[in-house]
């Protein structure tokens, strides 16, 4: 018997199509074997046939037995092989709706939870609007506690810049203070000398009163007739009369004319003073004494932009008032025979005239 060719056939089974994706399993796949009868057999018995040789019934029918067997047991494999496949199917659909189940339960937790979730992430923004808001609200109570703290830190630096000064200030009194105790005691000391000082003069001013009492007595009251009698005179001797003034002309030669202050302080120490003149007559008076062309200085100047006269009145008479306009500086002198008062530098050098009060007899 002649060996038979075996070929090897593979059969797929698909699960159904209503299964997940993710639930999909590897295919099964099933291998069978299937004897295909030798056309060279088949040939060679129509040969032997053809040539009269018979072949072996028991041969053939054991044969056919073989294949029957073989058919039947390709049918039963296949049987259980669709049983094993619907077993596998039940066994993945079971798995599934397990799956599924299982599924489901955690869809619901996952629900459950998203909504919990949710909930808290509605709380927790409403919280962190909250905070921001309270953050907001503290970064500007921290920025005005800022600049408080930057005015404070400000006012304080101020406030050591004053007490230091202070402090300086108060050591500098102290020290004056110091130096004032004792120039007090110093000048305690000197007025005690002073004190003294002008008890000795007093006592020397009274006899200096007692000695002028007496000058003057024998100036204006000079002794006669070998000393025996007195004729007072309104005027001293040197001393010109006119009305109730007593005058005196220094007509110096130019190397000895003096300043206006000059003049006014040799006037002083005669206890008289550069004259006023506070009338026409007096005026004429003055420029018709000795008829020259001489220049005094008469006791007029200008102070605080005013022309004003020693005894502190002011130059009333408009047609009096020299030229140029008053400027500190400029004092005025009288041009005796054009009767003219003009004004000239206070430094400058003339001639003067002094006045005092006539004794009443």
């Amino acid at each position: 018997m002649a060996e038979e060719e075996v070929n090897y056939a593979s059969v797929v089974f698909k699960a159904k199509n209503n299964s997940p994706p993710e639930a999909k399993k590897e295919e099964d796949i099933v291998y069978d074997e299937v004897k295909v009868r030798s056309e060279t057999t088949q040939q060679t018995g129509d040969t032997d046939a053809s040539t009269g040789i018979l072949p072996d019934k028991k041969a053939n029918n054991r044969r056919r037995r073989y294949q029957q067997l073989a058919c039947c047991l390709g049918v039963l494999c296949v049987i259980l092989l669709l049983g094993v496949i619907a077993v596998c199917v039940y066994l993945t659909t079971l798995n599934h709706e397990g799956e599924l189940n299982q599924l489901k339960e955690n869809q619901t937790s996952l629900l459950a939870d998203n909504y919990n979730l949710t909930n808290l992430n509605r709380n927790l923004s409403s919280e962190n609007e909250n905070l921001r808001r309270d953050h907001n609200n503290l970064t500007k109570s921290y920025t005005a506690l800022e600049s408080k703290i930057t005015n404070l830190t400000a006012e304080n630096q101020n406030l050591k810049t004053k007490n230091q000064n202070l402090t300086t200030q108060n050591q500098n009194l102290t020290t004056q203070n110091q130096n004032l105790t004792t120039q007090n005691q110093e000048l305690k000391t000197q007025k005690k000398n002073l004190t003294e000082l002008i008890q000795d003069m007093e006592t020397k001013q009274n006899e200096l009163n007692v000695s002028r009492a007496q000058w003057s007595i024998n100036a204006y009251c000079p002794v006669r007739n070998g000393g025996s009698e007195r004729q007072c005179k309104r005027c001293q001797n040197g001393w010109e009369n006119f009305q109730s003034g007593c005058y005196v002309f220094h007509n110096a030669e130019p190397d000895k004319q003096i300043t206006w202050d000059e003049a006014r302080e040799n006037c002083k120490g005669k206890s008289s003073d550069l004259v006023v003149i506070t009338d026409e007559e007096e005026k004429s008076y003055i420029s018709e004494w000795n008829h020259r062309n001489n220049v005094f200085w008469i006791g007029l100047r200008v102070e605080d932009g005013q022309w004003k006269w020693v005894n502190g009145s002011d130059l009333t008479e408009e047609s009096w008032k020299p030229q140029p306009p008053p400027t500190e500086g400029l004092c005025a002198t009288f041009v005796q025979n054009r009767r003219l008062i003009k004004s000239v530098n206070c430094s400058e050098k003339r001639q003067w005239i002094c006045e005092q009060k006539a004794l009443t007899v």
